[in-house]
Formats: structure tokens, sequence, C-alpha cells
């Protein structure tokens, strides 16, 4: 793929319905476009060594998995109307994408204001759910916060590797799938602390109300003369009722998890999902 320079810094984010699409033939034939790098950093965010760096990662990443996988950078939305519309014409005008369904995803950070996105299509939009792509994004936000792109980059590459196998294993990443952050190890030794010195608090007070209270040796002393004289006993049983009522069960299908998606200006069909940084 040829390096596209300065001229790119235009069509990033508004020039783009411009380029003409190649005809599927070409990706049904040949698997990939060639016309741009899979790494766009029209916002300079890199020196050439980590660009180089990128792209190489990326083309490695998307040869192997025989998936689109590519980034750009902006400096703002220059007349989008959203992050997401920016994301989808980057992919869909710059030809990206493996095969006739155009398999793969775009993840584009906008500077000024402070987003990202991630645009998925084909098979992309199976592989990287609603849920798959808030995590990537997540475990990327660290690093753009910090400012070290080439880090959140290199996150962002090994993320779309681990969840494209996931997807091809039978099992893409949903919701539920995401590891909870390991419980720090003073939470039980604070919860214990806390529940000796309330159990002891608690033990002090009731013992304070029973000062009064003096063992006997006998049971006679707690019953009342005369108050109660038994002279038979009897045990009828009358009848049962028992109601029963079916328990439901969740249904495994339908509802929640999955993949929204939403068609772009140029009619394709795409996923996606963004945050701040």
């Amino acid at each position: 793929m040829k390096r596209t320079g300065s001229k790119l810094i235009g069509m990033a984010a508004a020039g783009l319905l411009a380029v003409s699409a190649f005809s599927t033939v070409v990706y049904a034939a040949e698997g990939f476009s060639s016309e741009y790098e899979r790494f766009l950093d029209t916002a300079y965010l890199l020196s050439d060594a980590e660009q180089d760096e990128i792209t190489e990662l990326l083309d490695e990443l998307s040869e192997r998995q025989k998936m689109d996988v590519t980034i750009a950078t902006v400096n703002n939305l220059d007349g989008y109307s959203s992050i997401e519309a920016c994301a989808d014409d980057l992919y869909d005008y710059c030809n990206f994408g493996y095969g006739p369904d155009r398999d793969g995803l775009m993840f584009v950070i906008s500077m000024e204001e402070r987003e990202w996105h991630i645009s998925t299509c084909g098979y992309g939009i199976t592989a990287f759910t609603d849920a798959g792509i808030q995590y990537v994004g997540g475990q990327m936000l660290d690093s753009l916060a910090d400012g070290d792109y080439a880090q959140a980059f290199r996150t962002y590459a090994a993320c779309c590797d681990d969840l494209i196998d996931q997807a091809r294993a039978g099992h893409p990443f949903d919701e539920g799938d995401a590891p909870r952050k390991a419980m720090s190890p003073m939470v039980p030794l604070i919860c214990i602390v806390i529940g000796v010195v309330l159990g002891v608090a608690v033990v002090q007070g009731m013992k304070a109300q029973l000062k009064s209270v003096r063992k006997e040796r006998a049971a006679a002393n707690y019953v009342r003369p005369g108050s109660m004289n038994l002279t038979g006993k009897q045990d009828l049983f009358l009848y049962s009722h028992v109601d029963r009522v079916k328990k439901e069960t969740k249904s495994s299908s339908g509802g929640g998890g999955g993949s929204s998606t939403h068609t772009s200006s140029s009619g394709t069909k795409h996923g996606g999902g963004g945050g701040k940084f």
C-alpha cells in the first residue's frame, strides 16, 4: 500500500465522497484493496518510526486474519455530523475491507472533539459486538487519555486479534464476557475488621442489658403457680392444599447483546460504537 502523505489530510474528514469506490469484483479476486495504507495518521500523532511500526502491525494482522483492521486519526470532524459518519466514510471511500462483504473495521480518533469510534463492516459486525467494541475501547482508554497513542494502537491491534480468534471459534465476545476487575486483597481484610468491631460492640451491648439476670438451677422457678393445668392432648390433621406455579426460565435467544447496525452515506451496512477519551 502506498503512503498517502499530506494529500489525505483534506480527504480524511471532508473530501472522501469524491473518491470512486472499487468494484466488488476486485475484492472477490484479490481479497484486499490496495488504495490506502491501513494506518492513516492525518493528525500526525506518531513519529515516522512509530507510523511504520503500527502499519506493519496492522498489515500482518489483517492479512493473517483475512480482515481489514485499520486506524485513522483526524484533527477534527470538519463538517461531519458525528464521528460515526466520519469513520464509516473513511472505511467506505478508502475501499477498505476483505472479500465481497468488505470484512473489517476502522478505528478513528478525533483530537478536537476527544472522541473515538470503531466502525465495523461485513464479518467485522459479527466479530465485534457492541459489548466487544466497548471492551476494546476500554482497554485503550488510559493510553489515549495519557497521550500515548502508539501504545493505544498496539493495544487495539492485540484486542482485535483476540476478538477475531474468539469469533472464529464460534463465540463472539459479548455481554458477560468482559473480565471483572480483580478484588483488592485489602477488601476482605477491611471487611473482617469491620465485622469484628461490630460484633464486639453488639455483644457488649447485649451483655450490658443482662446484668440483672442470674442462673437458675431448676425450671420450676420460671412457672407461675396455677397458670397451667394440662389434662389431655390430641392432634387432629384436617387437610392440606398445595399450589404449584411453573418456574419461568430465561431464554437464550433474543434481546440484548449482539451488534446494532446502521447504513452509511454510501449505502453500506455498518456496526460500531465509541466514546470520549
